[in-house]
């Protein structure tokens, strides 16, 4: 390993990321017979080979991925150092890694845009995935902060609630029960449903409310976009049980409403999380600060500007 150098690491770890010498190239700009000859040098330094191909695919080799977490390490330090260098220079600078889950889309670039503003010097990569892709980073340790409205039943990750997430009952606007007050739960007896799909935070919670007071929906769609299920409410085939945010800045509230239901809305929290055992960047630390200390008042500050431009 004496020999290999920082842009070895770089290119192995890109074509172990994307699991492809091409795609590897096209992210670093390189040819792929440079890459290929990168990662070649660096395994003929290491003595053993990094990846295996196996038909069409390419995998990495025992010590290949211990060098990958070898490499993920190498990088995070010297992204802490650079972030830690320009706080000691008074400067918030480098790269905020974050991974969340679908619906948060519809909250954290209202809490981003006025970070950003204050942090120019902040790059921000922002994964939106689902549970079940959220967890994969969250084990791989590939963000800094997770952010998600169900954390994980685990000792080895540090949870911290920062802002409400209300569930809603959502109807048409020409839903029979759409003018009424105190509904009682029992009205959903039979009404046909649209859910999330099965496995989601949501669904699951709606389904224990329901389980617990005895109200047996009728399940017409499981959709695993909030987007298409509030198409498919404004299109009439059913209501849903979906967070109060997906209402903002998009224009639906013309036309779906809020059924004014018994046991709703079901609280719920978001939550930013990240590895028990790990080391917050500079960057990290300040934006999980911010979100703790200012995520609800700069969502209600968003929320009044965009009424006021309606």
């Amino acid at each position: 390993m004496k020999q290999s150098t920082l842009h070895q690491l770089r290119v192995f770890e890109a074509v172990a990321r994307h699991k492809s010498f091409t795609r590897a190239a096209e992210e670093l700009f390189l040819t792929q017979p440079s890459v290929s000859m990168q990662v070649k040098q660096l395994a003929k330094s290491v003595g053993m080979p990094l990846f295996e191909q196996v038909g069409k695919r390419l995998y990495l080799t025992e010590a290949g991925e211990e060098l990958l977490g070898t490499c993920r390490d190498i990088f995070d330090r010297l992204s802490q150092f650079e972030m830690t260098v320009a706080d000691l220079q008074g400067l918030k600078q480098g790269q905020l890694k974050l991974s969340v889950i679908t619906t948060a889309k519809y909250v954290i670039p209202r809490l981003l845009g006025p970070f950003c503003q204050r942090y120019p010097g902040i790059d921000v990569s922002l994964k939106v995935t689902n549970h079940e892709g959220l967890q994969e980073r969250l084990n791989d340790n590939l963000d800094d902060l997770y952010i998600l409205s169900q954390p994980p039943v685990t000792p080895d990750v540090l949870c911290h609630e920062f802002l409400d997430n209300p569930l809603v009952v959502l109807a048409p606007m020409n839903h029979p029960l759409a003018l009424q007050k105190n509904i009682p739960i029992e009205r959903l007896n039979g009404e046909p449903f649209i859910m999330r799909e099965p496995g989601s935070g949501t669904r699951q919670a709606v389904q224990k409310m329901f389980e617990e007071r005895g109200v047996a929906v009728k399940v017409r769609l499981d959709l695993g976009s909030n987007e298409a299920i509030k198409q498919a409410i404004a299109g009439g085939l059913g209501i849903s049980v979906l967070s109060r945010h997906v209402l903002t800045l998009d224009g639906w509230q013309s036309q779906l409403t809020i059924l004014d239901v018994e046991g709703f809305p079901i609280p719920r929290q978001w939550y930013a999380i990240y590895p028990s055992g790990k080391q917050l960047s500079v960057v990290a630390q300040t934006f999980f600060d911010y979100l703790l200390n200012e995520g609800k008042q700069a969502i209600e500050s968003s929320t009044k500007i965009y009424q006021q431009q309606e």
